[in-house]
């Protein structure tokens, strides 16, 4: 089993091992993507992001 997670009404994430929330939509797995150093196709994600605003730098501060 793989640990998944959903978010609740205040957007903190929620974590369970069911692949599916009460509601029916599917959850997000918690594990990260893997990674390999020979990624053919890391520039062309890059500039997307760039272009769409959604890298980190692009977004503003998180207020706590």
């Amino acid at each position: 089993m793989y640990l998944m997670y959903d978010t609740n009404v205040n957007g903190e994430r929620v974590y369970t091992l069911k692949k599916h929330n009460p509601q029916g939509t599917p959850t997000q797995s918690a594990h990260p993507a893997r990674f390999t150093p020979e990624d053919k196709y890391s520039r062309h994600r890059i500039i997307i992001k760039k272009r769409f605003g959604l890298l980190l730098t692009q977004k503003p501060a998180p207020i706590y």
